[in-house]
């Protein structure tokens, strides 16, 4: 099965998007692994918490099949950070899946893979993504070739099925 890269904020990540999305690909037989700007614990916004094992500039993208930009207030600090950006350029270049839900699909625009894609975003964010232009769609999760954006934390069990769906069809 697949290898996916779940990147979180090292504080205020949403904790259902990682942790639904999660339990979804590992439940399909997904390999999870989290990175973050830090190692070690990382907190969420609603109390929860997640170890990275890797920092974003240790990450070689030819270790993994899909890299996953948690949202979150905190997911922010991702928008114009250098090794995000690569990190989704290098996956989409690569043909894997990318994916991001909340406001985190801010980070898959500024990389310019949204630029003609159809993509959904958390409210707050629809001016950035069409900004980048996506044409967004108002979807709770919406895919478009090997990209998959997500809303926010309702939609994140879907997000996680939809991800895992786009492995097996490519696996």
């Amino acid at each position: 099965m697949a290898t996916v890269l779940m990147i979180i904020a090292p504080e205020g990540f949403r904790d259902e998007e990682l942790f639904l999305a999660q339990e979804e690909l590992e439940k399909a037989g997904h390999k999870t692994v989290i990175a973050s700007l830090v190692k070690g614990v990382c907190r969420g916004s609603r109390g929860g918490a997640a170890t990275a094992t890797l920092t974003l500039a240790e990450i070689e993208v030819e270790n993994y099949d899909a890299v996953v930009f948690v949202g979150g207030v905190g997911s922010k600090v991702y928008f114009v950070n250098r090794d995000a950006l690569r990190i989704a350029q290098e996956m989409s270049g690569q043909g894997k899946v990318a994916a991001a839900i909340c406001v985190a699909p801010v980070i898959l625009a500024n990389a310019g893979l949204l630029k003609g894609k159809n993509a959904t975003v958390f409210g707050s964010e629809v001016k950035a993504i069409e900004g980048k232009g996506a044409k967004y769609t108002g979807a709770g999760v919406t895919v478009d070739t090997n990209i998959v954006t997500g809303d926010g934390p309702k939609s994140a069990g879907l997000f996680g099925r939809k991800i895992s769906e786009l492995l097996q069809a490519h696996g």
